[in-house]
Formats: C-alpha cells, sequence, structure tokens
C-alpha cells in the first residue's frame, strides 16, 4: 500500500511535511508502520499551488529516499496546500506516468488502495469517459482511472455526489477480494479526503490538530509517529480539511458488498 501527505495553511515549505518530522513521508517510505508493506521504493510525487490556479507537479520512478532532487525541491518550494505520495504498486508498471498525484485542470489527486477486479470493469469505465478525459489518461493503474471518473461524474460542482456516483460504477469486487480506497483530492483551495472499504476496512488516514504554524495536515501515519494529535478520519465519509478544522459530511456512502 501507498503512502499519503498533504497540507493545507499558511505557505510553508513542502519540507516541513515531506522530510523533516520524525515520522515524515519521506520515513514513511522506507519505515511504514500501518500496512502491509513496510517500503514503499516505487516511485514518488508532489502537487502544490501557488499562484496559478494549476497546480506544479513532480513524480518520477525512483524511490523517494534515493533522489536528491526531491529533497532539494522540498527544501526551496513554498506552498499555502500541496500532496505528496510515494508508492507501493499494486496495479500497472513502475512508470512516471503511474506515479501519483495525477493532475487535470485544477484538480490534483492520489490514491492507496486497490479495486481488485479493476480488469473487468476498466473497459467499461473507459467508455464512459468524455473524449477530453479519455484522451487525458496516460498510464495503467485503477486510481488514475478512479480520478478521471470522479471528474466525469462532477467533481467540480459536486463533490459528495461524484464519489458517489463513482463508487456505484465501480461496484463490489464478487468475491475477488475487498475494493479499498483512500483517496486525498484537492480543487486548490479545499483539501479533500475520502476512505471506503466494501468490508468497512479501508487504508489509514489522519488529520492533525492546528498545527504550531497555524496550518493542518492529512497522513496514511501521523507524521510524528504516534497519534495523540491525529484524529483518523472515518470510512464512508467524504471529508474536508480546512483551517478551522476537519469538515465530515453527514451522509454515508451507500456502496456494500
Amino acid at each position: 500500500m501507498c503512502r499519503i501527505a498533504a497540507y493545507a495553511g499558511p505557505e510553508i515549505p513542502l519540507e516541513n511535511i515531506v522530510v523533516r518530522p520524525s515520522h515524515s513521508l519521506m520515513t514513511q517510505s522506507q519505515k511504514a508502520t500501518e500496512a502491509k508493506l513496510a517500503v514503499n521504493g516505487d516511485g514518488f510525487g508532489i502537487s502544490w499551488y501557488g499562484d496559478d490556479a494549476r497546480p506544479g507537479l513532480y513524480r518520477d520512478v525512483l524511490p523517494a529516499w534515493a533522489d536528491d532532487n526531491l529533497t532539494n525541491l522540498c527544501r526551496m518550494v513554498r506552498s499555502r496546500l500541496f500532496i505528496a505520495h510515494v508508492r507501493a504498486s499494486t496495479m500497472g508498471e513502475t512508470s512516471r506516468s503511474n506515479c501519483h498525484p495525477f493532475t487535470h485542470g485544477r484538480w490534483s489527486f492520489c490514491h492507496n488502495g486497490q479495486i481488485p477486479h479493476f480488469k473487468t470493469i476498466r473497459r467499461r469505465l473507459e467508455a464512459a469517459l468524455p473524449d477530453d478525459l479519455f484522451d487525458a489518461r496516460r498510464g495503467s493503474t485503477d486510481s488514475e482511472m478512479i480520478f478521471l471518473t470522479l471528474l466525469k461524474n462532477g467533481l467540480d460542482q459536486d463533490p459528495a455526489g461524484a464519489v458517489q456516483r463513482t463508487l456505484d460504477q465501480v461496484g463490489s469486487a464478487q468475491g475477488e477480494g475487498p475494493v479499498k480506497i483512500t483517496c486525498v483530492f484537492s480543487d486548490g483551495e479545499t483539501l479533500y479526503a475520502f476512505r471506503y472499504g466494501s468490508n468497512g476496512v479501508a487504508p489509514t488516514l489522519y488529520a492533525s490538530g492546528l498545527l504550531d504554524n497555524g496550518g493542518r495536515a492529512l497522513a496514511s501515519e501521523p507524521l510524528c509517529g504516534h497519534g495523540g494529535k491525529w484524529t483518523a478520519l472515518p470510512v464512508n465519509k467524504l471529508c474536508k480539511l480546512l483551517r478551522t478544522g476537519l469538515e465530515i459530511q453527514s451522509q454515508d456512502a451507500v456502496l456494500v458488498d
């Protein structure tokens, strides 16, 4: 399983989330403690927002710990909102186009989990995409397909509805194992997060309390190494991370296995 970290708040160097904490995303890339695999070495990526509505994007196939460019970029680049991801691949080869985050227009998206029956629904999901989103597809992962399907289902206008419609179209695995989807995405203004497991179990994701600088973070595992000031996000709820705190939708997702 992959690991995710994201931030929203006053502008900070990316390294304050990705590199410097005691259990930073960089540390989790080699020593994850809440995943089946401790090592997440199949590439990495960061999307970040500045003055342009469209995010910047840096991705590569190297393990995060092996790329000096990443640590230098994180030291020098500052952002008010960013999403970072280290990959342990479950579907799709190790290539830059399969590394997260994925971006389209103002949106950026990353995912941790899997759709075990993806091969049986891939053609149907692809056929449902409008031409512009079909042409935007670059990789072969179920993660990128989830993102494009969310966009097709109205992510711009109705994030909660887009999530529900996407889950409905993904459907159940029918004996091939549970569907597990934990994703973080943003339009450059708000950080959204969603955890779904068809068996009620989804990959971990936590929200921080108010950080020293007044910002807030999301992470697959608490960046301080313990969960005292971190809240586990609920399953089947769309969450929004705001400067004022964590906002959780009141309506459950209805898809069950």
